[in-house]
C-alpha cells in the first residue's frame, strides 16, 4: 500500500539537478537528472541536428548514450554529426544502432552506464515500446534522463508512447522549420536552428526569443 510523505519531508528531499549556462539556462532553466524530455518534429526540419547539439551540451554533466534507431549510424548519420559540428574528441557521447527494450535495460543496469538515453526515434519503437514499458522505464530507472524524439502531426508528436512521452515530460522541443519552441516545466522560449552556422549554439551570438 502507498504511503504519503509530509510537506515537511517532501521540502526536505534533495534533487540532483543540472544546472545550466548560457542560452540552455535562460530556456531550461534548473532540470533534475531524470525523468522525460521530447523532441518532436517533421523530417529536415532540424530535429536531429537540435538534439545531437543538446546531447553534446548534456555530456558536460552526464555520459550519454544516442541510440539512432531509425536511421542507424550510418553515412547519413554521419553528415548529421558533420552539420552538427559535433568534437569528435567527445568520449562521453556513444552512437548505438536500433537496440531493443531488454538491451537498454541491460545497458541502465550497469552502474557506470551512462544516465542519458537518447531514442531516436519513437516510431522504431512503435512495436516494443508501448506506454507501460515507457511508464516502467520512468519508475525503474528514476535517476536517468530519457530524450525520446518522435515524428509530428497536427503539432503533436505521433505514436502513443510519443504522445504520453510529452504527458509525462519535464521539458518539450517542438521543431518547425528550423526552429525550437521550447515548453514544458522551464522558463521557455524559442531557438533558430542553423545548419550551417551551428557552432553559433556553442556561443553567445544564437537568436532567441521568449515565447508567448
Amino acid at each position: 500500500m502507498a504511503r504519503g510523505i509530509t510537506a515537511k519531508t517532501l521540502l526536505n528531499k534533495k534533487f540532483k539537478t543540472f544546472v545550466f549556462d548560457g542560452i540552455w539556462k535562460e530556456v531550461l532553466g534548473e532540470q533534475e537528472r531524470g525523468g522525460i524530455w521530447v523532441i518532436y518534429g517533421n523530417e529536415k526540419n532540424g530535429k536531429t541536428t537540435l538534439a545531437l547539439l543538446l546531447s553534446e551540451y548534456l555530456t558536460k554533466f552526464e555520459n550519454l548514450n544516442y541510440v539512432s534507431a531509425e536511421e542507424g549510424t550510418g553515412f547519413t548519420f554521419q553528415q548529421n554529426l558533420s552539420r552538427a559540428q559535433i568534437d569528435f574528441k567527445n568520449t562521453k557521447i556513444k552512437f548505438y544502432d536500433y537496440l531493443d527494450i531488454e538491451e537498454i535495460d541491460k545497458m541502465l543496469m550497469k552502474r557506470q552506464n551512462a544516465r542519458i538515453i537518447v531514442l531516436d526515434n519513437a516510431t522504431a519503437y512503435v512495436d516494443d515500446l508501448k506506454t507501460a514499458v515507457l511508464r516502467r522505464l520512468k519508475r525503474d530507472y528514476p535517476d536517468v534522463l530519457f530524450i525520446i524524439m518522435a515524428h509530428m502531426e497536427k503539432n503533436e508528436p505521433t505514436t502513443a508512447m510519443a504522445k504520453l512521452a510529452k504527458k509525462l515530460c519535464n521539458v518539450y522541443f517542438r521543431i518547425e522549420g528550423l526552429t525550437a519552441f521550447v515548453g514544458g516545466r522551464c522558463p521557455g522560449g524559442i531557438l533558430t536552428i542553423n545548419e550551417q552556422t551551428a557552432m553559433l549554439f556553442h556561443g553567445s551570438e544564437i537568436k532567441n526569443k521568449k515565447s508567448s
